[in-house]
């Protein structure tokens, strides 16, 4: 897969790869349960772009089943490691130091993707962030194409951190050319813990 140079980084990257200097708690060593349903589910299209791929288990459980992927990460230091583990475990996955805030680049290049995972990054992100990020997919999924995002439940209606099914509602509007398809409540683990979460797929009409 041919993708272009690396996009501008934004000042969070540092704290990613802080973070992955160490094993963060999200690294549990093994995609989320919830994708791994997806997967069972034939839901999975390829090509595969997973955004805030981390070090790379997502994107490496989704190639290791015969997909076609892309995995995409602000932290230099965990898109070498998922690099690494590719090349070590022998699996055809790519992976580039991307800002997902900036997809529709991908467009210039000739990308596009059937299917789009986000284990735990849109629910990081702020209103605006996630604003413009929903208009960055639009650019680069396909007609027909899923996007499936596994994050923390919001606790507290106030709170930016987190998701919910009513937001995403709210958000991926069908006047604006999106359905969604499923959203239930599931679990997101972590090595030490584990948070409630929302589980939610999107189609791109």
């Amino acid at each position: 897969m041919n993708a272009p140079r690396s996009a501008p980084e934004r000042p969070v990257a540092h704290v990613y790869d802080a973070a992955y200097a160490g094993v963060p708690n999200w690294d549990i060593g093994r995609p989320q349960q919830a994708f791994v349903q997806l997967l069972d589910a034939n839901l999975i299209r390829s090509p595969v772009l997973d955004v805030g791929c981390g070090t790379g288990e997502l994107a490496l459980f989704l190639a290791r089943h015969g997909h076609d992927v892309l995995g995409i990460d602000l932290s230099a230091r965990a898109i070498r490691q998922a690099r690494e583990k590719a090349r070590w475990r022998r699996i055809d996955a790519d992976f580039l130091l991307w800002d997902a805030l900036d997809v529709s680049r991908f467009r210039a290049a000739g990308l596009s993707f059937r299917t789009i995972v986000d284990s735990a990054m849109l629910h990081i992100l702020g209103d605006r962030e996630r604003d413009r990020f929903i208009d960055e997919l639009g650019d680069v999924l396909v007609s027909g194409g899923l996007y499936c995002v596994l994050g923390d439940a919001r606790r507290r209606e106030r709170d930016v951190y987190g998701i919910t099914p009513g937001e995403i509602r709210s958000r991926f509007r069908q006047a604006d050319g999106w359905e969604v398809l499923f959203a239930y409540q599931t679990v997101f683990e972590r090595r030490w813990s584990s948070n409630a979460a929302y589980f939610v797929g999107v189609q791109r009409r």
